[in-house]
């Protein structure tokens, strides 16, 4: 496939990585065209520095790896409102939640994935990729690195989720589909609920019961 990426940080690095490994052509867009070359560089595979526009043209899928108070900008940048991105898988794996406590900071009822999709018209937006730290994805799937991950995923597109499910086993994650953007915001609530325990000092992982998908099949 070929992949935009819009942003520069740690989990565009990561996931572009794992992306550009698994034989993916990849562009990185930013806000700052000197770090998109430093992204390019470092990651090899033939990954090209574009414009913000140049990154969501002709694309088969795009990540928005910007902070979540960056959204808005980034798709301004990328002409998004122009329809550019109509009929394209959008992942959104933001958190807008407050530092440190983790409680969300979109509106009553609001979702941030639902706020993308309003800025970006007619892309098909997925919710994936939210609850993992970015080196969760660096290791080779099955080399002996971080253990295989459950992805949660929301969407409204089967196509779109198809997509980002390849994407997501291409890093080594196993996808699960929840359900339509309608549930996306229970995914940004979890979320928040994991970053509020870490920070409180607590593994997230002690607080979910386990329990064997054989007891509930």
């Amino acid at each position: 496939m070929r992949i935009g990426i819009l942003g520069t940080g740690t989990l565009a690095g990561a996931l572009g990585q794992g992306w550009a490994r698994a034989g993916h052509e990849l562009v990185i867009g930013g806000r700052s065209q000197v770090k998109a070359e430093k992204l390019a560089e470092r990651l090899g595979h033939g990954v090209l520095p574009v414009t913000p526009r140049e990154a969501i043209t002709g694309i088969d899928a795009v990540l928005l790896a910007v902070s979540w108070d960056g959204v808005e900008d980034m798709l301004g940048l990328a002409g998004a409102s122009d329809g550019t991105l109509e009929g394209t898988p959008l992942i959104d794996p933001t958190n807008a939640v407050a530092h440190g406590v983790g409680a969300l900071l979109t509106g009553h009822g609001e979702s941030m994935a639902g706020r993308i999709a309003g800025l970006a018209s007619k892309a098909h937006v997925v919710k994936a990729f939210h609850l993992f730290p970015a080196s969760q994805w660096t290791s080779p799937p099955g080399g002996g690195g971080q253990s295989r991950v459950t992805v949660a995923m929301c969407g409204d597109d089967s196509a779109a989720l198809h997509v980002v499910s390849e994407l997501v086993r291409d890093v080594g994650g196993t996808p699960a589909i929840l359900g339509t953007l309608d549930r996306v915001r229970q995914l940004e609530e979890v979320a928040g609920f994991v970053i509020g325990l870490t920070f409180a000092g607590f593994d997230p992982n002690s607080a979910v019961p386990h329990v064997p998908s054989s007891a509930v099949s």
